[in-house]
């Protein structure tokens, strides 16, 4: 009796372990679930601000200009439409913005072959200043030069003059068609409905621009990699360094203990307050060094891309440490021993055996410290990130911007057309983002692989 009764007891708990169990993986799962759901979302919901259609005015139609679509011309057939609508002065604004390699005072006094250095001139023309030159030789210059994609942005900007006047989401561009047209022909009767992805090529190679229809992200997108790739230079030796220290040079005292515990409190720390060590030790302190003057380099202050690059170098340095930490001590002891008892000195031991072997781990954990550091915007802010720059950044010791900056910017100004602007820039972001991850996680495979 009493072994039936145990028996039963037996089976209801057993019972209840497996439903207690099954609850809790219906839990996980549907954690699962719901995040994947939530990221899918927001993917979609910033496609959805990139294509749709937009209402745009035209200070002269396409079609006024050629029967056909500007984009099916040729360079020279596009040259011609330029001379045609707007003269000689917009073909040499093109000649000097684009085929120019002389300071803007000089480029109608020095010859052509000092100003147009590279590019094929006409016969004869080599002693000739631009002054000299008569309309059909620039267009023939231009022409033999420049690529059409060039020369289509100019006669947008000089003689299209496009003007969006409103913009519509994808959704609301597939299923509300006939409403939005008959939107814009009762607010904006010159407009134009036009299928816009704001996300193309000449968003990503334009410089900045005041006008949301004509902006470009690269001073930014330069600036972002710029600071990507000097501080995984900066961070990543010293963090890997600090962590072999204290993982196998280390002794066991109050004062390494101390240090190990103030490192993990150091990455809960928040971001704006590295940006404010950043400004206080980078951009004032050691503003001789950040503003290149050291180094004979002409800067107005230390609000550089080198002091941006240190503040995050310090903001992920704690990061890669502990992870770094936990990929050393998962290397089972028996390698060291081993290794030890075939005579290996310490440091064989660790860079033969113990880092080859931690590597992967090491990875994963630059990882996730590119992914943090890649998105920061207030530290940024403090340091001195601009709004808006209009040149490409070409060394370390220049101001900068950063695309972070410019989504921050972007959201939260009035006009709708920013909005679109900023999901294309949060896109390019991404692509950034998932590139460096894909280069850190291939090289952490063929560590493995190359451990097998």
């Amino acid at each position: 009796m009493t072994s039936k009764i145990e028996n039963g007891v037996y089976r209801t708990n057993i019972a209840k372990r497996h439903a207690r169990g099954a609850r809790m993986r219906n839990f996980f799962f549907s954690s699962l679930i719901i995040s994947f759901i939530a990221l899918i979302v927001l993917v979609l919901t910033i496609l959805n601000q990139v294509f749709g259609l937009v209402a745009v005015e035209y200070a002269i139609t396409p079609s006024d200009l050629s029967e056909r679509p500007l984009e099916e011309l040729n360079t020279q057939e596009l040259v011609e439409v330029l001379e045609t609508q707007g003269g000689v002065g917009p073909l040499r604004v093109l000649m000097r913005d684009s085929l120019s390699r002389v300071p803007t005072e000089q480029f109608t006094s020095a010859p052509l072959s000092e100003v147009l250095r590279g590019s094929q001139l006409p016969e004869g023309s080599a002693n000739k200043t631009v002054r000299d030159l008569t309309p059909d030789e620039i267009a023939q210059i231009l022409a033999t030069n420049l690529s059409s994609q060039a020369v289509l942005e100019r006669i947008r900007q000089d003689i299209l003059k496009p003007s969006v006047q409103a913009t519509w989401t994808f959704v609301e561009s597939v299923f509300n068609r006939e409403r939005i047209e008959i939107t814009v022909e009762d607010r904006f009767p010159d407009a134009v409905i036009e299928w816009r992805s704001w996300l193309n090529l000449d968003f990503v190679v334009s410089s900045q621009s005041t006008n949301p229809a004509e902006t470009g992200i690269a001073p930014a997108l330069l600036g972002s990699l710029w600071l990507m790739g000097i501080t995984i230079l900066i961070a990543f030796p010293l963090g890997v360094g600090a962590a072999i220290y204290l993982e196998e040079y280390a002794k066991d005292s109050w004062l390494n203990k101390l240090i190990e515990t103030n490192i993990r409190n150091l990455a809960g720390v928040p971001s704006i307050i590295y940006g404010m060590l950043g400004l206080a030790i980078f951009v004032r302190a050691l503003e001789p060094i950040t503003s290149g003057a050291a180094f004979g380099l002409v800067s107005e202050n230390g609000r550089t891309i080198i002091s941006a690059a240190l503040t995050l170098s310090l903001l992920i340095l704690p990061i890669l440490i502990i992870n770094a930490q936990e990929a050393l001590r998962a290397v089972p002891s028996t390698i060291r021993e081993a290794s030890f008892g075939l005579g290996a000195t310490k440091w064989q031991t660790i860079s033969r055996q113990i880092l080859p072997a931690a590597l992967p781990g090491i990875m994963t954990g630059t990882i996730l410290a590119l992914s943090r550091a890649v998105g920061e915007t207030a530290p940024l802010i403090v340091v001195g990130a601009a709004a808006y720059i209009n040149a490409n950044p070409d060394n370390p010791f220049v101001k900068f911007t950063a695309l972070p900056i410019l989504v921050y910017n972007w959201t939260g100004d009035p006009n709708d057309q920013f909005r679109n602007i900023a999901a294309a820039a949060i896109i390019v972001l991404l692509i950034v983002l998932l590139t460096m991850n894909s280069t850190a996680i291939f090289l952490r495979n063929r560590a493995v692989n190359r451990r097998v």
